[in-house]
Protein backbone atom coordinates (compact mmCIF):
# COMPACT_ATOMS: atom_id res chain seq x y z
CA UNK A 1 0.00 0.00 0.00
CA UNK A 2 1.48 3.20 -1.12
CA UNK A 3 1.73 5.80 1.68
CA UNK A 4 1.23 9.82 1.37
CA UNK A 5 4.73 10.59 3.46
CA UNK A 6 3.18 13.95 3.98
CA UNK A 7 -0.15 12.92 5.35
CA UNK A 8 -1.12 13.47 9.12
CA UNK A 9 -1.05 9.77 9.87
CA UNK A 10 2.20 9.06 8.46
CA UNK A 11 3.67 12.48 10.32
CA UNK A 12 2.25 11.21 13.62
CA UNK A 13 3.90 7.76 13.24
CA UNK A 14 7.53 9.31 13.04
CA UNK A 15 9.33 11.46 14.94
CA UNK A 16 9.54 15.71 14.39
CA UNK A 17 13.02 16.32 12.87
CA UNK A 18 12.61 20.12 12.23
CA UNK A 19 14.64 22.85 14.37
CA UNK A 20 12.17 23.98 16.90
CA UNK A 21 11.62 27.82 17.30
CA UNK A 22 12.02 27.52 21.19
CA UNK A 23 15.67 27.64 20.87
CA UNK A 24 15.12 31.29 19.25
CA UNK A 25 13.04 32.62 21.51
CA UNK A 26 15.48 31.61 24.30
CA UNK A 27 18.32 33.15 22.52
CA UNK A 28 16.46 36.35 22.31
CA UNK A 29 15.83 36.77 26.00
CA UNK A 30 19.76 35.99 27.01
CA UNK A 31 21.34 39.17 26.55
CA UNK A 32 18.56 40.76 28.43
CA UNK A 33 19.21 38.09 31.36
CA UNK A 34 23.32 38.66 30.72
CA UNK A 35 22.99 42.19 31.50
CA UNK A 36 20.54 41.82 34.62
CA UNK A 37 23.20 39.27 35.72
CA UNK A 38 25.79 41.78 35.11
CA UNK A 39 23.86 44.36 36.71
CA UNK A 40 23.41 42.45 39.85
CA UNK A 41 27.11 41.09 39.77
CA UNK A 42 28.78 44.42 40.01
CA UNK A 43 26.62 45.96 42.77
CA UNK A 44 27.45 42.62 44.88
CA UNK A 45 31.11 42.51 43.78
CA UNK A 46 31.78 39.48 41.88
CA UNK A 47 32.43 38.90 38.46
CA UNK A 48 29.69 38.47 36.24
CA UNK A 49 28.59 36.84 32.91
CA UNK A 50 29.87 39.73 30.59
CA UNK A 51 33.40 39.73 31.96
CA UNK A 52 34.07 36.36 32.40
CA UNK A 53 32.58 36.19 28.69
CA UNK A 54 34.53 38.98 27.47
CA UNK A 55 37.72 37.14 29.09
CA UNK A 56 37.52 34.56 26.94
CA UNK A 57 37.54 36.48 23.67
CA UNK A 58 40.63 38.37 25.19
CA UNK A 59 41.61 37.50 28.37
CA UNK A 60 42.54 34.08 29.92
CA UNK A 61 39.31 31.96 30.03
CA UNK A 62 37.96 30.60 33.09
CA UNK A 63 37.40 27.51 31.85
CA UNK A 64 39.45 25.72 29.00
CA UNK A 65 37.35 22.72 28.23
CA UNK A 66 33.85 24.52 27.84
CA UNK A 67 34.67 27.15 25.44
CA UNK A 68 35.57 24.09 23.46
CA UNK A 69 32.57 21.76 24.19
CA UNK A 70 30.66 24.95 22.64
CA UNK A 71 32.50 24.76 19.38
CA UNK A 72 32.48 20.84 19.24
CA UNK A 73 28.65 20.96 19.37
CA UNK A 74 28.14 23.81 17.07
CA UNK A 75 30.49 22.09 14.22
CA UNK A 76 27.78 19.26 13.74
CA UNK A 77 25.64 21.69 11.95
CA UNK A 78 28.20 22.36 8.98
CA UNK A 79 29.99 20.00 6.35
CA UNK A 80 33.18 18.20 7.41
CA UNK A 81 35.43 20.47 5.08
CA UNK A 82 34.27 23.63 6.84
CA UNK A 83 34.74 21.45 10.44
CA UNK A 84 37.91 21.00 9.51
CA UNK A 85 38.47 24.62 8.91
CA UNK A 86 36.59 25.55 11.86
CA UNK A 87 39.07 23.47 14.11
CA UNK A 88 42.46 24.54 12.39
CA UNK A 89 41.61 28.62 13.13
CA UNK A 90 40.79 27.25 16.84
CA UNK A 91 43.96 25.71 17.67
CA UNK A 92 45.81 28.04 15.78
CA UNK A 93 44.17 30.86 17.70
CA UNK A 94 44.49 29.00 20.75
CA UNK A 95 47.95 28.35 20.45
CA UNK A 96 49.04 31.68 19.91
CA UNK A 97 46.83 33.44 22.66
CA UNK A 98 48.44 30.91 25.23
CA UNK A 99 51.87 31.71 23.47
CA UNK A 100 51.67 34.92 24.61
CA UNK A 101 50.29 34.48 27.60
CA UNK A 102 53.03 32.55 28.85
CA UNK A 103 55.45 34.79 26.87
CA UNK A 104 54.69 37.75 29.55
CA UNK A 105 54.09 34.91 32.71
CA UNK A 106 50.71 34.89 32.20
CA UNK A 107 48.85 31.36 33.04
CA UNK A 108 48.49 28.52 30.62
CA UNK A 109 45.07 28.50 29.51
CA UNK A 110 43.13 27.50 26.24
CA UNK A 111 39.47 28.60 25.09
CA UNK A 112 39.77 32.05 23.23
CA UNK A 113 40.23 30.25 19.92
CA UNK A 114 37.01 28.37 20.16
CA UNK A 115 35.24 30.92 21.53
CA UNK A 116 36.51 33.43 18.32
CA UNK A 117 35.89 30.32 15.63
CA UNK A 118 32.27 30.21 17.03
CA UNK A 119 31.15 33.59 16.73
CA UNK A 120 32.78 33.81 13.23
CA UNK A 121 30.70 30.75 12.12
CA UNK A 122 27.54 32.20 13.67
CA UNK A 123 27.92 35.50 11.82
CA UNK A 124 29.00 33.86 8.42
CA UNK A 125 25.82 31.25 8.47
CA UNK A 126 23.76 34.45 9.65
CA UNK A 127 25.40 36.98 6.78
CA UNK A 128 26.58 34.39 3.74
CA UNK A 129 24.37 31.43 3.67
CA UNK A 130 20.76 30.36 3.22
CA UNK A 131 18.18 27.88 3.29
CA UNK A 132 18.59 24.29 5.13
CA UNK A 133 22.67 25.04 5.33
CA UNK A 134 22.02 28.30 7.07
CA UNK A 135 19.34 26.82 9.13
CA UNK A 136 21.78 24.12 10.38
CA UNK A 137 24.36 26.26 11.00
CA UNK A 138 23.07 28.44 12.99
CA UNK A 139 20.74 26.29 14.93
CA UNK A 140 24.20 24.23 15.71
CA UNK A 141 26.10 27.80 16.89
CA UNK A 142 23.03 28.46 19.22
CA UNK A 143 23.67 24.71 20.83
CA UNK A 144 26.93 25.88 21.07
CA UNK A 145 26.83 29.25 22.30
CA UNK A 146 24.46 28.30 25.15
CA UNK A 147 25.99 25.77 26.65
CA UNK A 148 29.17 28.13 27.08
CA UNK A 149 26.68 31.12 28.28
CA UNK A 150 24.82 28.44 30.83
CA UNK A 151 28.04 27.94 32.46
CA UNK A 152 28.74 31.86 33.08
CA UNK A 153 24.86 32.31 34.06
CA UNK A 154 25.37 29.49 36.40
CA UNK A 155 28.81 31.09 37.95
CA UNK A 156 26.85 33.67 38.73
CA UNK A 157 23.78 32.14 40.27
CA UNK A 158 25.99 30.59 42.91
CA UNK A 159 26.95 33.55 44.08
CA UNK A 160 23.69 35.08 44.52
CA UNK A 161 22.63 31.54 46.22
CA UNK A 162 25.26 32.53 48.99
CA UNK A 163 23.99 36.50 49.10
CA UNK A 164 20.13 34.76 49.45
CA UNK A 165 20.82 32.11 52.04
CA UNK A 166 23.08 32.77 55.20
CA UNK A 167 21.96 29.91 56.29
CA UNK A 168 22.28 26.41 55.06
CA UNK A 169 20.11 23.15 55.89
CA UNK A 170 23.20 20.63 56.04
CA UNK A 171 22.26 19.33 59.62
CA UNK A 172 18.78 18.20 58.37
CA UNK A 173 20.11 16.84 54.97
CA UNK A 174 22.71 14.96 57.47
CA UNK A 175 20.07 13.19 59.62
CA UNK A 176 18.06 12.40 56.19
CA UNK A 177 21.26 10.87 55.10
CA UNK A 178 21.24 8.13 57.93
CA UNK A 179 18.07 6.79 56.09
CA UNK A 180 20.73 5.69 53.27
CA UNK A 181 23.66 4.53 55.63
CA UNK A 182 25.78 8.00 55.30
CA UNK A 183 27.22 7.23 52.03
CA UNK A 184 29.19 10.36 51.68
CA UNK A 185 31.39 8.97 54.68
CA UNK A 186 31.52 5.45 53.38
CA UNK A 187 32.92 6.37 49.70
CA UNK A 188 35.18 9.14 51.47
CA UNK A 189 36.85 6.33 53.35
CA UNK A 190 36.90 4.26 50.34
CA UNK A 191 38.43 6.87 48.07
CA UNK A 192 41.00 7.60 50.57
CA UNK A 193 42.15 3.64 50.79
CA UNK A 194 42.20 3.67 46.74
CA UNK A 195 44.77 6.12 46.37
CA UNK A 196 45.58 9.29 44.54
CA UNK A 197 45.34 7.79 40.90
CA UNK A 198 41.71 6.82 41.19
CA UNK A 199 41.25 10.17 43.22
CA UNK A 200 42.36 11.78 39.87
CA UNK A 201 40.57 9.74 37.28
CA UNK A 202 37.20 10.89 39.76
CA UNK A 203 38.30 14.51 39.86
CA UNK A 204 39.05 14.93 35.75
CA UNK A 205 35.62 13.10 35.03
CA UNK A 206 33.77 15.29 37.56
CA UNK A 207 34.55 18.39 36.49
CA UNK A 208 35.11 17.35 32.77
CA UNK A 209 31.32 16.98 32.38
CA UNK A 210 30.30 18.68 28.99
CA UNK A 211 32.94 16.38 27.80
CA UNK A 212 31.03 13.72 27.62
CA UNK A 213 27.52 15.29 27.43
CA UNK A 214 29.06 16.92 23.54
CA UNK A 215 30.20 13.26 22.81
CA UNK A 216 26.82 11.96 23.61
CA UNK A 217 25.38 14.80 21.39
CA UNK A 218 27.39 14.98 18.56
CA UNK A 219 26.71 11.03 18.13
CA UNK A 220 22.61 12.26 18.35
CA UNK A 221 23.57 14.68 15.78
CA UNK A 222 25.63 13.35 13.64
CA UNK A 223 23.39 12.91 10.75
CA UNK A 224 21.67 16.65 10.96
CA UNK A 225 23.78 18.00 7.62
CA UNK A 226 23.23 14.99 5.79
CA UNK A 227 19.59 15.17 5.65
CA UNK A 228 18.83 18.70 7.12
CA UNK A 229 16.71 17.37 10.05
CA UNK A 230 17.07 17.63 13.66
CA UNK A 231 16.03 15.05 16.08
CA UNK A 232 12.76 15.29 17.89
CA UNK A 233 14.94 15.57 21.22
CA UNK A 234 18.01 15.01 21.85
CA UNK A 235 20.67 15.25 25.08
CA UNK A 236 21.24 19.44 24.82
CA UNK A 237 17.74 19.76 25.44
CA UNK A 238 17.32 17.34 28.70
CA UNK A 239 20.66 19.32 29.98
CA UNK A 240 19.26 22.61 29.58
CA UNK A 241 16.46 22.50 31.16
CA UNK A 242 17.48 20.30 33.68
CA UNK A 243 20.39 24.05 34.03
CA UNK A 244 16.72 26.14 34.32
CA UNK A 245 14.79 24.29 36.38
CA UNK A 246 17.22 22.04 39.20
CA UNK A 247 19.71 26.04 40.63
CA UNK A 248 16.17 27.42 41.48
CA UNK A 249 16.21 24.50 44.47
CA UNK A 250 19.55 25.96 45.84
CA UNK A 251 17.80 29.05 46.98
CA UNK A 252 14.51 27.52 48.50
CA UNK A 253 16.83 24.25 49.97
CA UNK A 254 20.56 26.03 50.86
CA UNK A 255 23.24 22.87 51.24
CA UNK A 256 26.39 23.07 50.75
CA UNK A 257 27.60 19.55 51.37
CA UNK A 258 29.42 17.45 54.41
CA UNK A 259 33.14 18.07 53.47
CA UNK A 260 32.37 21.61 54.41
CA UNK A 261 29.60 21.67 57.04
CA UNK A 262 31.03 18.91 58.70
CA UNK A 263 34.66 19.02 57.71
CA UNK A 264 37.68 21.41 57.70
CA UNK A 265 37.05 22.92 54.85
CA UNK A 266 34.27 25.23 56.79
CA UNK A 267 36.58 27.86 57.70
CA UNK A 268 35.91 27.24 61.34
CA UNK A 269 31.91 27.54 60.88
CA UNK A 270 31.34 24.02 60.10
CA UNK A 271 29.61 21.64 63.13
CA UNK A 272 32.81 19.67 63.59
CA UNK A 273 35.97 18.05 61.26
CA UNK A 274 33.67 14.92 61.22
CA UNK A 275 34.35 13.96 57.65
CA UNK A 276 34.95 11.23 55.91
CA UNK A 277 36.54 9.46 59.71
CA UNK A 278 33.74 10.10 61.77
CA UNK A 279 29.84 10.17 61.57
CA UNK A 280 28.42 12.62 63.81
CA UNK A 281 25.63 11.97 66.49
CA UNK A 282 22.16 12.42 65.94
CA UNK A 283 21.15 15.83 67.09
CA UNK A 284 17.62 15.74 67.39
CA UNK A 285 17.25 19.66 67.24
CA UNK A 286 18.63 20.17 63.96
CA UNK A 287 18.40 24.26 63.19
CA UNK A 288 19.74 26.45 59.96
CA UNK A 289 23.46 26.56 60.08
CA UNK A 290 24.62 30.08 59.60
CA UNK A 291 27.83 29.92 56.93
CA UNK A 292 30.22 31.79 54.99
CA UNK A 293 30.19 34.11 52.07
CA UNK A 294 31.96 31.86 49.65
CA UNK A 295 30.95 28.61 49.52
CA UNK A 296 27.70 28.22 47.04
CA UNK A 297 24.48 26.61 48.52
CA UNK A 298 24.51 24.22 45.52
CA UNK A 299 23.98 20.62 46.97
CA UNK A 300 20.37 20.04 46.64
CA UNK A 301 19.58 18.34 44.21
CA UNK A 302 23.02 17.07 43.36
CA UNK A 303 22.95 18.25 39.31
CA UNK A 304 26.00 16.48 38.40
CA UNK A 305 24.03 13.70 39.45
CA UNK A 306 21.29 14.82 37.18
CA UNK A 307 23.11 15.54 34.13
CA UNK A 308 25.56 12.56 34.27
CA UNK A 309 21.91 10.37 34.41
CA UNK A 310 21.00 12.59 30.99
CA UNK A 311 23.80 11.41 29.75
CA UNK A 312 23.48 7.66 30.62
CA UNK A 313 20.02 7.44 29.46
CA UNK A 314 21.27 9.34 25.67
CA UNK A 315 24.25 6.94 25.47
CA UNK A 316 21.83 3.71 25.30
CA UNK A 317 19.49 4.87 22.16
CA UNK A 318 19.11 6.91 19.13
CA UNK A 319 15.91 8.99 18.14
CA UNK A 320 14.56 6.61 15.97
CA UNK A 321 14.98 3.59 18.77
CA UNK A 322 18.05 1.73 17.39
CA UNK A 323 20.53 0.88 19.99
CA UNK A 324 23.48 2.49 20.32
CA UNK A 325 26.65 1.62 19.96
CA UNK A 326 28.82 -0.65 22.44
CA UNK A 327 31.71 2.17 23.06
CA UNK A 328 28.87 4.84 24.12
CA UNK A 329 26.98 2.93 26.28
CA UNK A 330 29.91 1.52 28.35
CA UNK A 331 30.94 5.41 28.27
CA UNK A 332 28.10 6.55 29.08
CA UNK A 333 28.03 4.34 32.24
CA UNK A 334 31.51 4.52 33.16
CA UNK A 335 30.45 8.49 33.28
CA UNK A 336 27.49 7.98 35.72
CA UNK A 337 29.56 5.20 37.87
CA UNK A 338 32.64 7.64 37.96
CA UNK A 339 30.46 10.75 39.00
CA UNK A 340 28.10 9.22 41.44
CA UNK A 341 31.53 7.94 43.24
CA UNK A 342 33.04 11.57 43.14
CA UNK A 343 30.02 13.48 44.44
CA UNK A 344 30.35 11.41 47.46
CA UNK A 345 33.51 10.53 47.59
CA UNK A 346 34.84 14.62 47.83
CA UNK A 347 32.05 14.94 50.00
CA UNK A 348 30.32 17.64 47.79
CA UNK A 349 26.93 16.05 48.19
CA UNK A 350 24.70 13.75 50.47
CA UNK A 351 23.44 10.87 49.66
CA UNK A 352 19.66 12.12 49.25
CA UNK A 353 20.79 14.88 47.43
CA UNK A 354 21.64 12.04 44.99
CA UNK A 355 18.36 10.62 44.97
CA UNK A 356 16.49 14.07 44.43
CA UNK A 357 18.68 14.70 41.26
CA UNK A 358 18.21 11.30 39.97
CA UNK A 359 14.23 12.07 40.22
CA UNK A 360 14.71 15.66 38.80
CA UNK A 361 16.44 14.26 35.78
CA UNK A 362 13.95 11.50 35.02
CA UNK A 363 10.80 14.01 35.52
CA UNK A 364 12.38 16.30 33.36
CA UNK A 365 13.34 13.47 30.29
CA UNK A 366 9.71 12.47 30.72
CA UNK A 367 8.80 15.64 29.49
CA UNK A 368 10.85 15.52 26.88
CA UNK A 369 11.27 12.37 25.27
CA UNK A 370 9.19 11.11 22.40
CA UNK A 371 7.94 14.59 21.38
CA UNK A 372 6.04 12.55 18.76
CA UNK A 373 3.64 10.37 21.34
CA UNK A 374 2.40 13.00 22.67
CA UNK A 375 1.15 14.37 26.27
CA UNK A 376 -1.35 11.23 26.36
CA UNK A 377 -1.97 9.73 29.98
CA UNK A 378 1.27 7.88 30.05
CA UNK A 379 3.52 11.38 30.04
CA UNK A 380 1.15 13.04 32.51
CA UNK A 381 1.40 10.55 35.00
CA UNK A 382 5.05 10.22 34.51
CA UNK A 383 5.75 13.56 34.97
CA UNK A 384 3.50 14.32 37.80
CA UNK A 385 4.27 11.68 39.50
CA UNK A 386 8.67 12.72 39.51
CA UNK A 387 7.26 16.34 40.39
CA UNK A 388 5.48 15.06 43.32
CA UNK A 389 8.46 12.14 44.36
CA UNK A 390 10.24 15.51 44.06
CA UNK A 391 8.63 17.67 46.40
CA UNK A 392 7.76 14.74 48.63
CA UNK A 393 11.29 14.13 49.20
CA UNK A 394 12.82 17.64 49.69
CA UNK A 395 9.81 18.33 52.13
CA UNK A 396 10.91 15.09 54.13
CA UNK A 397 14.64 16.10 54.30
CA UNK A 398 13.51 19.14 55.57
CA UNK A 399 10.68 18.32 57.99
CA UNK A 400 10.99 14.66 58.84
CA UNK A 401 14.45 14.34 59.40
CA UNK A 402 14.54 13.56 62.97
CA UNK A 403 12.19 10.59 62.19
CA UNK A 404 14.17 9.81 59.35
CA UNK A 405 17.46 9.57 61.22
CA UNK A 406 15.80 7.61 64.31
CA UNK A 407 13.99 5.09 61.76
CA UNK A 408 16.53 4.34 58.91
CA UNK A 409 15.30 0.83 57.74
CA UNK A 410 11.63 1.79 56.90
CA UNK A 411 13.07 5.45 55.71
CA UNK A 412 15.08 4.43 53.71
CA UNK A 413 13.13 1.44 51.79
CA UNK A 414 10.63 4.15 51.15
CA UNK A 415 13.02 6.26 50.04
CA UNK A 416 14.34 3.95 47.47
CA UNK A 417 11.01 2.28 46.89
CA UNK A 418 10.00 5.37 45.50
CA UNK A 419 12.54 5.98 43.18
CA UNK A 420 12.78 2.59 42.07
CA UNK A 421 9.67 2.82 41.13
CA UNK A 422 10.40 6.13 39.08
CA UNK A 423 12.62 4.49 37.22
CA UNK A 424 10.65 1.36 36.37
CA UNK A 425 8.12 3.61 35.53
CA UNK A 426 10.37 5.43 33.10
CA UNK A 427 11.84 2.22 31.78
CA UNK A 428 9.06 0.65 30.70
CA UNK A 429 7.44 4.05 29.15
CA UNK A 430 10.59 4.89 27.50
CA UNK A 431 12.42 1.57 27.07
CA UNK A 432 11.13 -1.61 26.99
CA UNK A 433 8.70 -0.96 24.26
CA UNK A 434 12.20 -0.84 22.08
CA UNK A 435 13.65 -3.54 24.28
CA UNK A 436 10.85 -6.10 23.03
CA UNK A 437 11.36 -5.14 19.35
CA UNK A 438 15.09 -5.78 19.82
CA UNK A 439 14.14 -9.14 20.76
CA UNK A 440 11.44 -9.48 17.89
CA UNK A 441 13.59 -8.57 15.31
CA UNK A 442 16.82 -10.93 16.73
CA UNK A 443 14.07 -13.89 17.31
CA UNK A 444 12.76 -13.20 13.45
CA UNK A 445 16.33 -12.98 11.91
CA UNK A 446 17.75 -15.95 13.64
CA UNK A 447 14.57 -17.93 12.60
CA UNK A 448 15.63 -16.88 8.80
CA UNK A 449 19.11 -18.21 9.16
Amino acid sequence: MLVDPNSTAERASRPELSPRPGIRVLLAGVPLLLIALQVVALANGFEGPLESLWKDYAGTPKSMSVPWAGLLLALVGISVRRRLIALGAAVAIDAVAAGLRLAFDGPFAVGNGPTLVLTALALTAWLRWRGVEQRNALHAAALGALLILATKVGDVWLSLTVIAAPEVLDEYVMLADHALGDPSWVMGRVLDTLGPAVYAVLHWVYIELPVAAIVVAAWQLRRVVGSGRWPGHYLVRTFLVLGLIGPLIYIVFPVVGPMFAFGPDGHGLQIGNYWPEIVPPIDRNPAGLPFDEATPRNCMPSMHTAWALAVFLHSRRDHDGSLAPRWLRWGGTFWLVCTLAATLGFGYHYGVDLVAGAVLCLTVDSALRDPERGWAAFRVRLVAGGAVLFAALLLSYRYLAVPMADHPVLAGGLVLALTSAMVAAYHATFFARRQHEDLVTGESAAASR
